[in-house]
């Protein structure tokens, strides 16, 4: 298994980081994408992939941060992207959910990372909640120009989901899948191709049930993986089988 988006730069591992990576190295997770949500958490995510060979890290300015993003980000994460355990750029987007940062300054760095990635041919991790409708319309701008995209955590509509799987895009579905409200999640899981679906986890939040509101690490998604199996009614090694291959082509690891 690949968990395709994982935070192990959080505080919450600062007690245990190495013995919960080597845990779950041993339990079956085959590599990890440590997803970059700062600066700072960027070069931290580059230093746990230089640290472990199976971990890489993706490099990028969460919408959240956008209000305090400098004007030279784009030219320090071009030195970051130096690193070859630097295979995305991410995780980008709008969080109009929380609005840490103003619309206008998150929707300035979204378009400032998307052209960054389809000028430099790399993959797009995109964060989207509550932004549907312009986060799809920037997928719909910059289809083609990207190596790859990936909308992570989905919550769109199936309705959504369509459209980006027209266009190429990924989708990568956590522990909320596995939660008694999910029916839209679930709705989407059955209408796609199983070629578009990644595993992740999104840890430390959204551990799956029956662990949810616990830390979540990467060895909860087999929780993750035979939900989609049931969903989808098919075994859950085909589901373990073609989200890795998955996420072998969308990030290039």
């Amino acid at each position: 298994m690949i968990d395709t988006h994982a935070h192990y730069d959080d505080r919450r591992f600062d007690s245990d980081r190495h013995e919960i990576i080597n845990a779950v190295k041993t339990g079956g997770v085959e590599k990890i994408i440590n997803a970059g949500a700062t600066i700072k958490s960027s070069r931290a995510s580059l230093d746990l992939a230089d640290k472990y060979d199976f971990i890489y890290a993706t490099v990028g300015v969460h919408p959240n941060a956008a209000e305090e993003t400098p004007e030279d980000t784009i030219e320090i994460l071009a030195g970051l992207l130096k690193n070859k355990k630097a295979v995305a750029i991410g995780e980008i987007g709008l969080d109009y959910y929380r609005n840490f940062s103003s619309r206008e300054s998150q929707r300035y760095w979204f378009k400032k990372q998307m052209d960054f990635a389809a000028d430099m041919k790399y993959p797009a991790v995109i964060h989207d909640r509550d932004a549907h409708g312009e986060c799809l319309e920037t997928a719909k701008q910059y289809s083609g120009r990207l190596s790859a995209g990936v909308f992570h955590c989905f919550s769109g509509s199936v309705e959504m989901a369509g459209e980006l799987v027209k266009l190429g895009y990924m989708m990568s579905f956590g522990g909320v899948v596995t939660f008694a409200n999910a029916k839209t999640s679930i709705e989407v899981i059955k209408s796609i191709p199983p070629d578009y679906i990644m595993l992740e986890t999104d840890c430390p939040y959204l551990a799956p049930h029956p662990h949810r509101g616990k830390r979540n690490d990467s060895g909860y998604l087999p929780f993750i993986a035979q939900k989609i199996a049931e969903i989808k009614n098919i075994d859950v090694e085909k589901v373990i089988a073609v989200t890795t291959e998955n996420a072998k082509r969308c990030f290039g690891v």
